[in-house]
Order: C-alpha cells, then sequence, then structure tokens
C-alpha cells in the first residue's frame, strides 16, 4: 500500500493517483529534502512552486486535496520510508528478528528507591597539530556511570572518569597521546579521579532536562516512525538516510526507549537503503554481537550498530574510517569512536554532587 492509497482510505471522495503521479510527487519530495540541505534552499524552493502547482492540480484535482497530501506528511503517513528500497534482505532479517526478540524481552522495573544503573564506556579520537599542517590522531577511553532513579524527578547521578589514552599510531600518536594525558592529570591530580555530578532531573550543568517521555510517544508503526525520524532530522547530517540511522542509533543506546518502541526502531533501520550486515561477530568491549551498518560515502566512515542476538539488546555503536581517499589523521580500518553500554537495576546511587560537578568538564 502506497501512501495516497492510505489517503483514499481517509478520503472517499479523492482520485486515485496514477503511478506516474506518485514518482512525480515523490521526486519533488526529494529535490525539496536536497535543497533544504543547501544556504539557497529558500530561492530553489520559489523557483519550484508553479511545477509543484501543477503536480498537486493535475494529478489530485483540487488544492485541498494538496493541503491533505501535506497533512499526511506532518502526521507521516507520507515520507521517505520505504519506496526507495531500504536494507539489504540479511541485515533486514535480521533487524526484524531482533524487533521480535526486543518485544518478547521485559524492561526493567524499579521499585521506589532503586536506580537504572546506565555504564558506558566510550572510544574518542584526538588530535594534535604537528609540522607541516598535519595532524597526529590518538584515540582515548572514558568510562562513567549514571544512575537514574525510579521517579524521574528526583536526582539523578552521574560519576564521570577521566579521558585516559586508548590507542596511538606510532612514536608521534603516543607521544601526543601522552601529552594530552599529562594535562588532564596536572589539572585533576589522580589518574582515578571521578566527577560526581548531581541534579533534579537530570538537568546536568544546568541543562535541559532528558525528555525520556517523548520516547514513550514515538509511532510503533515503523513506517511512520521512520518518516517521523527522516522529517525531524532533515538537514542535520551528510544525508538523510545517514540522520536518520544515527538518530535510530543514538535513540537505541539511550534508557528510556520501551519495549515496543525498540522494536519499531529495528524495524524502521530496515527500511534505510544501504544498511548491510558488516560483521557477524563483533567484539566491542569484550562483548560479541552482530554489527549492522551503513557507510556514508561523503565523509568515508561506515557506522554500525551492535546488537546482542540472543536478546534483542544494544551492544553499542561506532564508526570505522574506510575510505583511504579522505584526508584523516588515522589510518583506514580504524573505529574512530565507539560506545558500549550496560543497564542494570541497583538499590542506591552514590552520595554527594554538585549540579556543575566540579565546574567545568572532566579533562
Amino acid at each position: 500500500m502506497d501512501e495516497l492509497t492510505l489517503l483514499r482510505s481517509a478520503r472517499s471522495d479523492v482520485t486515485a493517483p496514477t503511478p506516474h503521479a506518485l514518482n512525480e510527487a515523490r521526486s519533488a519530495l526529494l529535490t525539496h529534502i536536497e535543497d533544504s540541505r543547501r544556504p539557497t534552499a529558500a530561492l530553489a524552493t520559489h523557483m519550484r512552486r508553479p511545477v509543484l502547482r501543477r503536480i498537486a492540480y493535475s494529478t489530485l484535482g483540487t488544492a485541498a486535496a494538496a493541503a491533505i497530501v501535506t497533512g499526511l506528511v506532518m502526521t507521516d503517513l507520507v515520507g521517505l520510508a520505504g519506496w526507495r528500497g531500504g536494507a539489504d534482505a540479511a541485515a533486514a532479517a535480521v533487524l526484524r528478528d531482533t524487533s521480535g526478540l526486543a518485544i518478547a524481552s521485559s524492561d526493567p522495573i524499579l521499585q521506589p528507591g532503586q536506580y537504572l544503573r546506565v555504564d558506558t564506556t566510550a572510544v574518542y579520537g584526538g588530535a594534535a597539530a604537528a609540522e607541516g599542517n598535519r595532524q597526529i590522531g590518538f584515540l582515548t577511553i572514558d568510562e562513567g556511570q549514571m544512575y537514574i532513579p525510579a521517579n524521574r524527578d528526583d536526582d539523578w547521578v552521574w560519576m564521570r572518569g577521566l579521558r585516559k589514552p586508548y590507542q596511538s599510531f606510532g612514536p608521534e600518536s603516543e607521544a601526543a597521546a601522552q601529552d594530552d594525558w599529562n594535562r588532564q592529570l596536572a589539572k585533576r591530580g589522580t589518574p582515578d579521579y571521578q566527577e560526581n555530578v548531581r541534579a533534579p532531573g537530570g538537568t546536568f550543568y544546568a541543562t535541559s532536562s532528558p525528555n525520556l517521555d517523548k520516547l514513550d510517544g514515538l509511532p510503533t508503526d515503523p513506517y511512520r516512525l521512520l518518516n517521523y525520524i527522516y522529517r525531524i532530522t532533515l538537514g542535520s547530517g551528510p544525508s538523510p538516510d545517514a540522520a536518520a540511522f544515527t538518530w535510530i542509533a543514538d535513540s537505541l543506546r539511550g534508557f528510556g526507549a520501551k519495549a515496543e518502541i525498540r522494536a519499531a526502531l529495528y524495524e524502521a533501520a530496515a527500511m534505510i537503503p544501504g544498511v548491510v550486515i558488516t560483521d557477524s561477530a563483533a567484539t566491542l568491549n569484550d562483548r560479541t554481537g552482530v554489527s549492522i551498518g551503513r557507510t556514508e560515502p561523503s565523509d568515508g566512515l561506515r557506522h554500525d550498530i551492535i546488537i546482542d542476538a540472543r536478546t534483542g539488546r544494544l551492544i553499542g555503536e561506532r564508526a570505522v574510517l574506510v575510505d583511504p581517499t579522505k584526508k584523516s589523521p588515522f589510518p583506514v580500518g580504524t573505529s574512530v569512536a565507539w560506545t558500549a553500554i550496560t543497564i542494570t537495576v541497583v538499590d542506591e546511587a552514590p552520595a554527594g554532587g554538585k549540579l556543575y560537578g566540579d565546574m567545568g568538564l572532566p579533562g
């Protein structure tokens, strides 16, 4: 069933569009998305208005019908999802199996006074300037624990460790990583330093509260969910598909998505073009799962999510440099960033802590 067939099911007085009309309308949508990423998007859209009007009048008959289609776009019944292809068959099968596992799995249940503890291990790329206008790359690692109370309006606690050397790529890289570490030690005094940040509702450093309830309100229909994701991420990444895949990974990595939302997110990822299995046995932070990813030609990176195929839980995500033609301080094949998470239920959180921590980010 296509998007405008859905329109007909809602309005019996709308003339059925021809396949040619559907293709014209979808092409116009793609053109609008592409132009929205350019500085001249407003001018380009203005110049095309007569064409868009002709499409609307000739295929749907009235301006009112065009307004209905616009409304369907805003309610995510019409969009980019599904009709441009999707993940390859093997990746789609894994994602759909994972969706079923997510539905079957139970979410952690917190009793009053308990906390959801989210352990995060994160590796990020660092760089130092060198002579000859070069950048020397190295990787750092940090670990943190976040404690989310059963009553989300109560105090959250975030324990944040230092950013430590993780991987270097030759003598220059090793020296740059050591210099970075020495600066942190000079500032914090001990390698075991942890910043203790405490804030009601998770408003760390006086930022806005994480809107976990918004996740609960996401569409559970994968088609509508993916259209929603495309719409809200428009212009935020190197391509609509890259932005959508990243948004899904970020939402799965978070700690607020319920089982039915996680299931829909996996199904939505199966409808994104270019998604493939990149490793059937990928190890991340000593845990092994299936790696499913997508390569974005514009930045030369492959973005992966690693899934525990037994439970449907996300192990983590990573970005791998795959294009040797892209200028980078890292060797091709390097995971230039990765994050792994573990979620447990605990009875208490560390005492103390301040809204602003130690008046700055660690390191």
